[in-house]
C-alpha cells in the first residue's frame, strides 16, 4: 500500500496519508513532496485537501526511525521537513487540512501549514507536546506556530503541552471549523472547491507576502 494516496475530486486534489500514525520519515516525506509536485504541475483550477485515516491525521516525527535506520541523517531530515512545511505554507493553490484524528507535534505543524483547517469535533486532539517529550522546537517550527495562533494560545499550547479537542480548537481559532467525523472531509472539500479557481500566481504571491519571514526561516532548515 502506498504511503499516500492522491486522487482528484473535481477541482480538488485529495491527499490521504495511509501509514497508520502517519509519522514523518524519509520515505513518507518523499511521498508528500512527490504529491505536491503532481498538484503543482497540474492545470488550473486546483486546490489541495490533506487527510489521514481512522484515528490519526499525523503523529509527527518517526522517532523510532530517527533513532534507528535514520540516525545518520536525522538532523538533515528535520531540515528537509522544515523546508517541506515552508513549501506547503506558501503553496500556490488553496490548501485545507481535514483533521480526521490526532494531530500531534510535527503533525500539528503540518495542519498549521495549510491555509484552512477543519477538525473532527468528537474525537482526536491537536497537541504540541514538546515540553513533555523534552524536544526543543526548531526556529522555523516556532515561527510557523506563532504565525497561526493568537499570542495566548501560542504560549499555552507550547508551554503546557495540552491536548486540545476539536470544539476547543475551534474556540481558540486553532482550526476554522470543528464538525462531526463524517463531515470533516466533505467540509474541507467544500472549502477547497470554493477557492480552486483562484489565480495561482497571485495566490502564491500573496502567501509569500503574508508569511515571507516565516517561510525564510523554514526554508533555511535551521535546527537552532
Amino acid at each position: 500500500m502506498p504511503l499516500v494516496d492522491l486522487r482528484r475530486d473535481g477541482d480538488v486534489f485529495v491527499l490521504t496519508m495511509r501509514a497508520g500514525e502517519n509519522r514523518f520519515n524519509r520515505s513518507s516525506l518523499q511521498a508528500l513532496n512527490d504529491a505536491l509536485d503532481t498538484v503543482e504541475a497540474s492545470s488550473p483550477p486546483a486546490a489541495l485537501v490533506t487527510t489521514g485515516e481512522d484515528k490519526f491525521y499525523s503523529n509527527g516525527l518517526d522517532l523510532a526511525w530517527m533513532s534507528g535506520d535514520g540516525r545518520d541523517e536525522a538532523g538533515a531530515f528535520v531540515g528537509d521537513l522544515l523546508r517541506f512545511l515552508g513549501r506547503l505554507l506558501t503553496f500556490p493553490v488553496p490548501t485545507v487540512a481535514a483533521i480526521n484524528g490526532h494531530a500531534f507535534a510535527a503533525g500539528a505543524m503540518l495542519a498549521l501549514a495549510h491555509d484552512f483547517r477543519v477538525m473532527r469535533a468528537d474525537r482526536g486532539f491537536f497537541c504540541l507536546p514538546e515540553v513533555d517529550i523534552q524536544i526543543p522546537l526548531a526556529p522555523g517550527m516556532t515561527a510557523l506556530i506563532g504565525c497561526r495562533l493568537t499570542p495566548s494560545v501560542f504560549r499555552d499550547t507550547i508551554l503546557t503541552g495540552a491536548r486540545v479537542g476539536g470544539a476547543a480548537a475551534q474556540a481558540q481559532a486553532i482550526v476554522d471549523e470543528a464538525v462531526a467525523g463524517e463531515e470533516v472531509l466533505p467540509r474541507a472539500l467544500e472549502r477547497a472547491a470554493a477557492l480552486a479557481g483562484k489565480d495561482r500566481t497571485i495566490y502564491g504571491t500573496l502567501k509569500r507576502g503574508l508569511y515571507g519571514a516565516v517561510y525564510e526561516v523554514l526554508a533555511s532548515g535551521a535546527l537552532t
